[in-house]
Order: structure tokens, then sequence, then C-alpha cells
């Protein structure tokens, strides 16, 4: 059976996660808040997950963990998603 769906673009995905990481430390930031904070208020004891989130090393943070920062930081879910490709 032949594939319909195209290949994706490795470097797009990592673009992704980059943006994504930019705008959780963007809003993070707006709401004068560390990374520390951020993460407790997650039910984390670490500032590590947030740190890796923003740096993009982080590709395993689900839609839950954007749910959660979202709320936190009191912006709309789609703005922490929003994606230019770079």
């Amino acid at each position: 059976m032949e594939n319909i769906f195209p290949a994706v673009d490795k470097e797009k995905i990592a673009e992704l996660h980059k943006s994504i990481g930019q705008n959780i430390k963007r809003y993070r930031e707006k709401k004068g808040m560390s990374q520390l904070e951020l993460a407790i208020l997650m039910g984390h004891k670490s500032p590590s997950f947030i740190a890796n989130c923003e740096n993009s090393k982080n590709k395993h943070f689900n839609l839950e963990h954007l749910f959660l920062i979202a709320n936190i930081l009191e912006v709309d879910l789609c703005e922490l998603v929003k994606f230019e490709s770079i």
C-alpha cells in the first residue's frame, strides 16, 4: 500500500519545538515567573522540565503539559503552539 502522507520534515519538527519553547519562555517572563515557580505550579520539584522545554531539549511534553502551562501563565493555549517557520 502506498503511503498517501508526505514525509515529515524533521527540521520542521525541530523548528516547532523551538518555537513552542520560545513562546513558553516569552509568556513566563512576561508574567514575571521563574522556571522553578512554573515547574512547582505544574507539580514538578525542579525547573529542569521547564528549562528543557524552553531550550528545545524536551521533545516529549504533551498536550496536558501545554494546557497546564497555558492556564498557569493565563494565556490561550493557541499562543503557546503558534508556529511561524523560522
